[in-house]
């Protein structure tokens, strides 16, 4: 018996995220001209963060905050043994609330980040280059500390599957899972996506600095007197 529990939409936005993570990581440590990749990929996790935050909200069943986003009680009756459902588990909704919460911040913070040679966020010139360095140095501590949590929710993955012989991986891919019928997501309709990709992308856009004045044009050459 199986129950469809995670949607096309979510799927889709968390194996991106992976791939766009893993891409912003190897970008930053080459640097130089990466850099502008970095940027941009920076840009693209803005409007995945978006687009799960909105459908955490119209998505399907299993990919709303309010079904996995649970109280001290369930996760004391998860630990006990207790807990029975479909989705992310009492402790593991923890575990995604922390990741969205550090990568908002991330991706926020690089907006206005720079890295001391070339490169500047998108942002940089709403706060000027003093605070741009003290917002660096905060995004500099958030990779650190992400890293830490994808470590933690890569060891999680890895419990699951040798210890209690459930695997987390394979439902994210397929969408299915053991469960019954009557346990399938309900919602996320196409209408939903479409208005949850439409803020995602007006995100992006606004967070490209297109709302920024124009800088001012560069002052004309002056020529040369004549002798």
């Amino acid at each position: 018996m199986k129950a469809y529990v995670w949607d096309l939409p979510t799927r889709l936005f968390h194996w991106s995220l992976v791939v766009l993570v893993v891409a912003a990581f190897i970008t930053v440590k080459i640097g130089g001209n990466a850099m502008v990749w970095h940027g941009r990929i920076g840009l693209a996790i803005i409007g995945l963060l978006v687009f799960r935050i909105v459908w955490g909200f119209v998505g399907s069943t299993y990919a709303r905050f309010l079904q996995f986003v649970r109280g001290p009680s369930a996760i004391r009756a998860y630990l006990r043994g207790q807990w029975q459902g479909q989705g992310h588990n009492p402790l593991g909704a923890l575990s995604v609330i922390a990741l969205l919460g550090i990568l908002t911040l991330q991706a926020a913070t690089g907006l206005f980040a720079n890295d001391d040679i070339a490169f500047e966020g998108y942002l940089v010139p709403l706060v000027g280059s003093e605070l741009s360095g003290q917002i660096t140095g905060i995004h500099h501590l958030l990779e650190k500390l992400l890293m830490l949590l994808v470590a933690a929710h890569l060891g999680a993955i890895a419990f699951y599957a040798r210890v209690k012989k459930h695997n987390l991986v394979k439902p994210m891919v397929s969408g299915w899972a053991d469960g019954s019928p009557e346990q399938s997501a309900r919602g996320g309709s196409a209408v939903a996506f479409v208005v949850a990709a439409l803020i995602a992308a007006t995100a992006v856009w606004a967070a490209s600095g297109a709302l920024l004045p124009s800088p001012p044009p560069p002052p004309p050459a002056t020529e040369a007197p004549a002798f």
